[in-house]
Parts: structure tokens; sequence; C-alpha cells
């Protein structure tokens, strides 16, 4: 088994890539793919970890981009990058600097409701790039709330008191860069497109125009007839086929490495698959 869609300390994972990679040993995954949010800060450390612990290691990232009118949230994962993708930094870069405002906003946006919450203690408890989970996790020492979900749920989620939308990149201009680098783009957990399947496929046709490569069929909130489905469209489309728990450590207590909510099974055959068609297209694998 294996698990294409994991986070580790470099953006908003609870484990670093080394302890992460150490867990899927232990776990008996074969590979993962180690896809922090807008960032490539864990990944040489991740396939150092992987040499010493006999796991294959992904070098990926995961990207948000801007959503239709009417879509839900759009994410997008990138397999196969290349050890210095130049391009795509510039785009991170530019993402990280929005987030960086973005983040301070929502401290001043909490302190106006009365929270005592610093930037200072936020980013210390990060160690790396912040992100909304370390909120939760702030709010939650505080005692302004008593669980991680109830943080999203009433300050820090799309409809919560402290909400601030972040930078994202336009889906045809993340897609261009991820060809231009030779990654392998995957549409994450299209179940969050908030669509039924007729306009889902709709959607996925046309950022497989773009340059859409593939789409996560297994993932830890899909049901067994949504994987049934987008199993079905990704072969209607000629798409590789992709999957993911979507690990975050403690802040997803729920979510299991290569397990999911414990049914997740994600066969080795995918990630052949990937490096076949990556073959076939002259990229190296």
């Amino acid at each position: 088994m294996i698990d294409l869609h994991t986070h580790s300390t470099a953006s908003d994972g609870t484990l670093s890539p080394t302890e992460l990679v150490k867990l899927a040993a232990e776990t008996g995954l074969k590979a993962i793919a180690l896809t922090d949010h807008d960032t490539l800060g864990g990944v040489a450390e991740a396939v150092a970890a992987g040499k010493e612990y006999g796991v294959e290691v992904i070098p990926g990232c995961e990207l948000s981009l801007e959503s239709p009118a009417g879509v839900g949230w759009m994410h997008m994962v990138a397999l196969f990058l290349p050890p210095e993708p130049e391009e795509l930094q510039k785009a991170f870069d530019w993402v990280i600097e929005g987030r960086k405002n973005r983040n301070r906003e929502i401290v001043e946006k909490l302190r106006q409701q009365g929270i005592s919450i610093t930037y200072e203690a936020v980013a210390a408890r990060a160690g790396g790039t912040i992100g909304r989970p370390h909120f939760a996790q702030e709010l939650l020492s505080l005692g302004v709330v008593s669980s991680v979900d109830e943080a999203f749920k009433v300050w820090l989620g799309d409809n919560g008191r402290a909400y601030i939308p972040k930078r994202k990149l336009q889906p045809k201009q993340a897609l261009d860069i991820l060809n231009n680098i030779g990654a392998t783009s995957i549409l994450a957990h299209p179940f969050a497109l908030g669509l039924d399947m007729p306009k889902t496929e709709e959607l996925v046709t046309d950022l497989k125009d773009m340059g859409l490569d593939g789409m996560e069929v297994y993932y830890s909130e899909h049901s067994e007839s949504m994987t049934k489905d987008y199993k079905e469209m990704t072969e209607r489309l000629g798409l590789l086929a992709s999957g993911g728990s979507d690990f975050h450590g403690s802040v997803k207590p729920k979510i299991s490495l290569g397990k999911g909510k414990g049914g997740l099974r994600v066969p080795y055959e995918l990630l052949e698959k990937m490096k076949e068609d990556r073959r076939s297209r002259g990229l190296p694998v």
C-alpha cells in the first residue's frame, strides 16, 4: 500500500518529515509522497529518511487554487517534483507573502473579538509555515475552544468569525507551472468541490484541457460509492488515478497514515501507472 497525500511540520502537520517516513515504514507502506502546502521545505529530509527506513518517497507539494463560482475548495497535489523548481518556488513566494499578511489579519480579527492571542505564540507553535491548524491549537491552549474541530467551526473555518481568505493561484496558472517543470498534477479530494458527479466531470474535463494529469480517487473522506464513481471518471477521461489519506498527525486525529479513517487502501499499482505515464513522456521517475 501507498499514501500519496501527507503533511509534515514543514507546513501544517505535527510530525517531522523523518518521523512521518518512520511511521510509514512502521505502518508497512511501500511509498509515500510528502505534499506539504506551498513548500518543498521538508522534501530533502523526507527523501533521506526514506533511504534510511526503506520507504520510497515521492517529492511533492499541495497547492490551493482559486475555485470557479459555485465550487468548493480546490487543491492540486503535485508529484515527482524536480529538486529546484525555480518557477514553482516563485509561485510559492507569492502565495507565502499573502499567507503572512493573512495570518496577521487573523490574529488581529481574533484580538478584536477579545481573544488574547499573539502572532509570536502561533509562529512558535508552528515552527515553520503557519497554517490555520496552528491557530486552532493555540485557541485550544488558551481555553477558547474545547477541540480543534470547534476552533474551525466557530473561528477559523470558511464561515468562522475570524476567517480571512488566502491568496491562491488560478488553476491554469498552476497547471502551466507544473507542466513546465515536469511534475505530475493531481486534483486533490474531488468531493470537496461540492458538486454532483456530472458537474464534477465537466470541471475535471476543463482541468484536463488545461493540462491536468490525474485525480485522487482514493481519499479519507470518499465513500465507497464516490470512490467507484471517481475511478470510472478517470477511466472515461483518460486520467491517472491517485490516492492518499491527507494525514496531518494530531491536528487530524481521526486520519491515520495510509489508512485514513480505517478503510483506505491505496494500491502501489497506481504509482506504477504514474511512472509508466511519465516514462512515456520522457519524464524522470
